[in-house]
């Protein structure tokens, strides 16, 4: 793979015209194109990513990495230090919500799900930079409150994938479909998820003492 300064420019011109080609005209859109748009060689594209599959995964990465990156690194500060998760969960989805549904990010959602049959390293591609990423933040800071008898959650995991089917995969599968969710309805969303979330392994507030764990 080239490197220096001048071939990471590069390498970055080619990853915004993709980003742009491919919103634009699908998977389907040609290698040649996205080199005119970035001012590159067709062989410039290749030497940098081997295939036009790299390429996609690259441009889905970055995306998410600009729309998501700031915000869980917010969130896994939130979460290992707060001790309200009431508060911390709330700040943490609308941070979510915001990234996931972002025009760039949506565009290339669709794409994803198009042709995550024919190229299934696009689907993981998108799970390990999307939504996957704040699973570990989640199931560390839940561990963390079912320890100290906060909350009755034997299985951290699972509640993670709870707690984004309320607030999150709303806004997805809406998408999926050409449609968007008003911002009153997505705060509402968000706001009575985490309470439907919390009550349901009943969440006990910082200073209401615990329940005596078993054993």
């Amino acid at each position: 793979m080239p490197a220096g300064d001048r071939a990471e420019r590069k390498r970055a011109a080619i990853v915004r015209a993709a980003a742009e080609v491919f919103v634009e005209d699908g998977y389907a859109a040609g290698v040649d194109r996205i080199a005119a748009e970035a001012g590159v060689s067709k062989v410039t594209v290749y030497n940098h990513f081997g295939s036009k599959e790299a390429l996609f995964v690259e441009v889905v990465t970055e995306a998410l990495e600009d729309a998501l990156g700031a915000a869980v690194a917010r969130a896994e500060a939130r979460l290992a230090a707060s001790a309200d998760l009431r508060e911390a969960l709330v700040l943490a989805s609308r941070a979510w919500v915001e990234g996931l549904t972002a025009p760039k990010v949506a565009g290339l959602r669709r794409l994803v799900a198009d042709e995550v049959r024919t190229f299934p390293e696009l689907g993981a591609a998108w799970r390990r930079s999307g939504p996957d990423r704040a699973h570990p933040a989640l199931a560390a800071a839940f561990r963390r409150l079912a320890a100290e008898g906060r909350l009755e959650m034997p299985d951290p995991e699972l509640g993670a994938t709870q707690l984004f089917a309320l607030v999150l995969y709303p806004h997805l599968v809406q998408g999926s479909c050409g449609a968007e969710i008003g911002a009153r309805t997505t705060e509402d969303l968000i706001r009575s998820g985490v309470e439907m979330f919390l009550a349901y392994y009943r969440y006990r507030e910082p200073g209401a003492g615990t329940r005596p764990t078993p054993g």
